[in-house]
């Protein structure tokens, strides 16, 4: 009877646990995703990309978070193998550095993160404060959540299944550290995985060396999240995530066998159990940040076990089909065929969209007529992924396959009618503009130019989640529509300013100007469709908005 209520109790606290690392990382999604992955979008060295990764796991909560917006974009060739490695070396070393702050005895504060986030997150009309209750309430459950699970554990500290398990741990690392994977992989988060142990650990329920190989463990499990939830993705996707579990997952087996031979360093004997378990997991992730200097060698090793299609044969223009009739009697074949030929037309907007605002400066009628030509492209491509989708046996295909059919599909239409938008209303602005020699002020150009931007960049962010099918990138995307609609509402509040104040520019230019980001908007529409099956498969799409509970029901990772 003991021993049950002890595992009722547990997993109440495990579970609260999961629930409040969630809640944090929920807010801090929304108060700061589209930043998050302009970041990843921007290229940079590797050690400025490591420390780019670092900040993005500590703020996001989740190392294998980071690894999958990595993946998306890296699919898309938007970040090179080398930086989104560095990155996600980063985000594992960020990943530790949170578990130290969490595990700070801060628990006296737990009643002031309670009520200043309840008054916040109840009170707040703005956004930014009422995500910032919600961390602040995610916080305290953190802690209320580590507190019930020592109180769970107390009772059967000197029982005799406990210190059974504790000295069978001790004795065998090796199911100790294998104990720890499947912990991190099955709750899907590392950073409740080693916080349990650390707590567990530091009240003296389990040995030191039973806790160095179940964090040492973690940090395996937390490796192989990411690659199972890519299994099904492009090989670009696949590599990055394969290459994090290759250098964490020897680094880990390799520094177990170490660890139990030699014992740890007697320096860290002061540090109490618990902070001698944190200490050694930073140390960990901070020397698995040297073996970037193996990234070129697992990289050519990648590309031979994961080649990419298009690289075992000429590399196919754009206006190639992607399509493969001899899959259609094979649904999963046929559905990856399908779904390359989607990011072939996305491909061709992003091409089609990229010259557009250089003809609102010097109209080229020439460019325009490829332009043109390549919205041919996308409707030819439409039509056939229609006759295509129609011939599949849907008498033969599960019902998750059927799902995803139509949102292939779907997206597949909204990228056709961002085509026609661009064609049949921003090129005939542009020429319209030209012909009249009319101009725009230096501040509209620069506004219309900033909503060109974002929205090729958002395009670029579609891609990788229509390669990842990645949560927290479609939540993010779903997110910028807001953004882009102030955008557009903001630029056309001050295009009107300007006209009141007598600018001779703006008065000729003044349709076109609003003309423009209107559809631009509208284009932008469109593209952020792709979040929207991915959103109400998780339960995070409430008819056409957000869903906006507590937690946001965002997956818990590693």
């Amino acid at each position: 009877m003991q021993i049950l209520t002890f595992l009722i109790h547990l997993a109440g606290a495990v579970l609260l646990l999961l629930f409040a690392v969630r809640m944090v990382r929920t807010g801090i999604e929304r108060a700061l995703g589209p930043r998050l992955h302009r970041t990843v979008s921007k290229p940079r060295s590797p050690l400025t990309m490591m420390a780019s990764g670092l900040l993005m796991a500590m703020v996001l909560q989740s190392s294998a978070a980071v690894t999958l917006l990595v993946a998306g974009f890296a699919g898309t060739g938007s970040i090179g193998f080398v930086p989104g490695l560095a990155m996600v070396l980063g985000g594992d070393l960020g990943s530790a550095l949170l578990i130290m702050l969490l595990s700070l005895q801060v628990e006296a504060l737990v009643p002031v993160f309670l009520t200043l986030g309840g008054l916040l997150f109840l009170k707040s009309k703005t956004r930014s404060w009422k995500q910032a209750g919600r961390i602040l309430l995610g916080v305290a459950l953190i802690l209320i959540a580590l507190r019930y699970l020592r109180e769970a554990v107390e009772p059967i500290r000197d029982s005799a299944v406990l210190p059974a398990l504790a000295a069978y741990f001790e004795r065998d690392f090796v199911t100790a550290f294998l104990t720890g994977a499947a912990l991190a992989f099955v709750m899907h988060s590392s950073v409740a995985t080693i916080l349990m142990t650390v707590a567990v650990v530091g009240m003296g329920a389990l040995p030191l060396a039973a806790g160095v190989s179940l964090v040492l463990g973690a940090n395996l499990g937390s490796a192989v999240i990411p690659v199972w939830l890519t299994r099904n993705a492009d090989p670009g996707t696949r590599r990055v995530p394969l290459a994090n579990l290759i250098l964490r997952g020897l680094a880990a087996i390799t520094a177990a066998i170490v660890i139990d031979a030699f014992g740890l360093p007697p320096q860290l004997d002061p540090l109490g159990n618990g902070a001698t378990l944190v200490a050694v997991h930073i140390a960990f992730n901070t020397a698995v940040l040297a073996l970037i200097v193996f990234a070129m060698p697992i990289e050519k090793l990648l590309l031979k076990l994961l080649p990419n299609p298009i690289l075992l044969q000429e590399i196919k223009p754009l206006h190639k089909s992607h399509l493969d009739p001899g899959t259609i009697d094979v649904p999963v074949r046929a559905l990856a065929s399908l779904r390359r030929e989607v990011i072939r037309m996305a491909d061709v907007l992003s091409e089609m969209l990229a010259p557009t605002m250089e003809l609102y400066q010097t109209y080229n009628a020439d460019v325009a007529r490829d332009l043109t030509e390549e919205d041919q492209v996308l409707n030819s491509a439409l039509s056939n992924i229609r006759v295509f989708a129609a011939d599949l046996p849907h008498h033969a295909m599960q019902k998750e396959e059927k799902r995803e059919l139509r949102a292939l599909v779907d997206y597949a239409i909204a990228l056709e009618a961002s085509g026609d938008l661009l064609v049949k209303r921003l090129l005939p602005l542009a020429r319209e503009k030209s012909e009249n020699a009319l101009r725009f002020s230096k501040q509209g150009f620069e506004e219309l130019s900033d909503l060109h931007s974002r929205v090729s960049q958002n395009l670029a962010t579609a891609s990788s989640v229509l390669v990842s099918n990645d949560l927290l990138g479609a939540r993010m995307l779903l997110e910028q529509k807001k953004e882009i609609a102030q955008l557009e509402r903001k630029s056309r509040k001050a295009h009107l300013k300007r006209l009141n104040a007598g600018m001779d520019d703006s008065f000729g230019s003044s349709d076109i100007h609003i003309e423009t980001a209107y559809t631009l908007k509208e284009m932008h529409s469109w593209i952020v469709t792709v979040a929207h099956p991915i959103l109400y498969r998780e339960g995070q799409l409430l008819e056409s908005r957000l869903a906006d509970d507590a937690t946001g029901n965002s997956p818990a990772s590693g």
